[in-house]
């Protein structure tokens, strides 16, 4: 049965002011509540910096007593263990709210279908399923985190019309013009995480930082893969480590080498360091460190460069996400390639993407691409 119109636009406000928290709550999820009652919305709620405030006391308390005999829309399953704050579950039994609608269950074991069971014993009609997809797709980091244990992976990349990121001495200011750096800007923004290789980090010495105005406070932690812990000291992203989140992912080996001089200079420094296995060719496992960036907490992760860490998470199959920003310039095959070589031998064994988005941005041109799942 299809929902009521009236149903459906409630929720997508839900949705809407879930996006907010995107970026900003991890490692909870993001979640947007709006309290109803005959057609009025009465309180709007969205999971706050950090994870706390839930969506639903937030929504709750600026309904206030105009909460009883209301309709809830929110967009994930309201929890029912306690935590930092009291369920969620129990504030929307004592507001005494008449129907919950939520759109997708919450796969977390501590609520796992006992928030929607709380509120049904309590009398309150409960409703599941309404936008599923789109709050799914919304969560898609939280959801793969608790599922498989890693963040949602987004592949950014800055290229001309060829292909290429940079001229052949690395020269790659600028690619893309203002309306495409400040629209890369904002996807860092919903981000909880951007990364780049050690190269990137050493030749562009990048600051990694959303600069959009009033958004600084939104930047998200800047991670670099950097296998023998090469990165000098004076680059941005440690100098800064202090007042920006700075972690690098390095192998075993290289830290217990290292923890006597570049480790400890780095700590000092506040960098955080990862530690991870290698692969089979010697170089971090890709999927190994996206399984520690989980356990950090992490649920969506940016990839910004350079071509060889692109291609190894795409070698990988760990890219969930591909943002291309195109320049209308031609560089030439001496250029640096976007993506380094993936070795294939067949064309039926390249990663496989959908079309989401297409759209101008001054003279450039974004596209968004989701992966096609074998």
């Amino acid at each position: 049965m299809t929902a009521p119109i009236a149903d459906r636009r409630f929720m997508q406000a839900a949705l809407a002011l879930a996006g907010r928290g995107l970026g900003n709550v991890w490692p909870n999820p993001a979640v947007g509540c709006v309290v109803v009652k005959d057609g009025v919305i009465l309180g709007r709620g969205w999971t706050q910096p950090g994870g706390r405030p839930h969506a639903e006391t937030e929504a709750l308390a600026r309904a206030g007593a105009t909460s009883r005999g209301a309709t809830v829309y929110v967009t994930l399953e309201p929890c029912s263990h306690h935590g930092q704050t009291g369920p969620c579950a129990d504030a929307l039994i004592a507001a005494g709210v008449a129907r919950v609608v939520v759109a997708i269950s919450d796969p977390d074991a501590r609520v796992s279908g006992q928030g929607l069971a709380r509120l049904q014993a309590a009398g309150i009609v409960v409703e599941t399923g309404l936008l599923a997809e789109a709050a799914a797709a919304l969560n898609q980091g939280f959801l793969l985190r608790i599922s498989s244990g890693r963040p949602m992976v987004t592949l950014k990349i800055a290229e001309s019309l060829d292909g290429r990121i940079a001229a052949h001495n690395g020269d790659s200011q600028w690619i893309t013009g203002e309306d495409a750096r400040a629209a890369g800007h904002g996807l860092r923004a919903i981000h909880d995480a951007v990364a780049v290789g050690n190269g990137t980090a050493a030749t562009d010495d990048p600051h990694l930082t959303c600069r959009l105005p009033g958004l600084p406070v939104r930047s998200p932690v800047r991670i670099i893969f950097d296998s023998r812990l090469q990165l000098s000291l004076t680059r941005q992203l440690v100098a800064t480590a202090r007042s920006v989140p700075t972690w690098i992912v390095t192998l075993e080996e290289t830290a217990e080498e290292s923890a006597i001089e570049r480790a400890e200079a780095l700590l000092e420094l506040g960098v955080v360091l990862i530690p991870v296995s290698a692969d089979r060719n010697g170089r971090i496992s890709i999927a190994e460190a996206l399984r520690a960036l989980g356990t950090a907490g992490l649920t969506r992760l940016m990839v910004e460069g350079g071509g060889k860490l692109a291609a190894s998470f795409l070698a990988e199959g760990l890219v969930d996400h591909l943002a291309l920003f195109r320049g209308p310039s031609i560089i030439g095959g001496d250029g640096i390639p976007a993506i380094s070589g993936l070795g294939l031998d067949r064309i039926a064994d390249a990663p496989q993407f959908r079309l989401t988005d297409s759209r101008r941005l001054g003279a450039d041109t974004v596209e968004t691409y989701i992966r096609l799942l074998g």
